[in-house]
């Protein structure tokens, strides 16, 4: 824990701790928004259409953050939304980060034709453009949460496994791992209790990273109306909906782009702090 704190606070460690405390506020605004007073983030009201932010009673509500096109309250589908993005966004990370890693541990252990047959599928999955495969899938399957979850993960599942392959390719000729094979340990066992642990670190980091990533392709998607479906709120669906109306109510897509920059931002400088803690030699720097 002290380790933790003076890496907190050294260097550019305050950069990790901003973004840890906001993204922590927004898990705890996701999580909480249901128990917050906040109006039905689905609920229309064309009297109270397009009302700029304000704190005062009107005879509608106090809408802190205005309203849309159709009445509804931005603070209330903002917090909805992120509970919306986060968990679409961590279930295709979990989903990718899985089967990526066991597919690395996989061909970097078995070599030969096995290794040659994935890193050749990672290479063509590489080689088309992320956004374009997952519009082509998710049109082919249709938009849904658990296709759009599915979606991600696919796009998502080759970083983990070029990554967890080269650093099983340095570790399965370490001694504990020969050690582990002369006394007859099978090849599970090898993999995940000898190997996992040393090469789950850089997992942990390409996750944290690839988290911010698909954040922002759930925006892209639910922005060309591929992924979150209304009446679901969703950061993308929303910035779609006010981008006609930027000029006469620019509050419509400004507070929802906020969310979602301050979001990533705040992901990003976790993840290259994690980067640089967890990496002994950046962390003596």
């Amino acid at each position: 824990m002290s380790d933790l704190l003076r890496a907190l606070t050294r260097g550019s460690g305050w950069l990790g701790l901003v973004g840890g405390v906001l993204l922590l506020v927004l898990v705890v605004v996701a999580l909480c928004g249901p128990l917050l007073d906040l109006p039905d983030p689905t609920r229309t009201n064309l009297r109270a259409r397009m009302l700029a932010p304000t704190l005062s009673w009107n005879g509608l509500g106090p809408f802190p953050l205005g309203t849309d096109q159709l009445g509804r309250d931005i603070l209330s589908r903002i917090v909805a939304g992120s509970r919306v993005t986060l968990a679409v966004a961590l279930a295709a990370v979990v989903l990718g980060g899985v089967v990526g890693t066991l597919l690395g541990l996989v061909a970097g252990y078995s070599g030969g034709n096995v290794d040659r047959i994935l890193m050749r599928l990672v290479d063509i999955q590489l080689a088309i453009p992320l956004m374009l495969l997952a519009l082509m899938v998710v049109a082919a399957m249709g938009p849904s949460l658990r296709n759009l979850v599915a979606v991600l993960a696919l796009v998502s599942w080759v970083r983990y496994a070029r990554i967890v392959r080269g650093q099983v390719l340095a570790v399965r000729e370490r001694e504990f791992v020969q050690s582990a094979r002369a006394i007859g340990a099978s090849v599970p066992r090898i993999l995940l209790r000898h190997i996992l642990p040393n090469v789950l670190t850089p997992a942990v980091v390409v996750a944290t990273l690839e988290l911010a990533r698909v954040i922002v392709m759930e925006a892209g998607l639910s922005f060309l109306g591929l992924g979150v479906q209304p009446p679901s709120p969703s950061w993308g669906r929303m910035l779609a909906d006010g981008r006609t109306y930027i000029a006469s109510a620019w509050w419509i897509i400004t507070f929802p782009g906020l969310a979602l920059m301050l979001t990533v931002l705040s992901v990003n400088l976790l993840g290259d702090w994690l980067r640089d803690f967890l990496d002994p030699r950046l962390a003596r720097r």
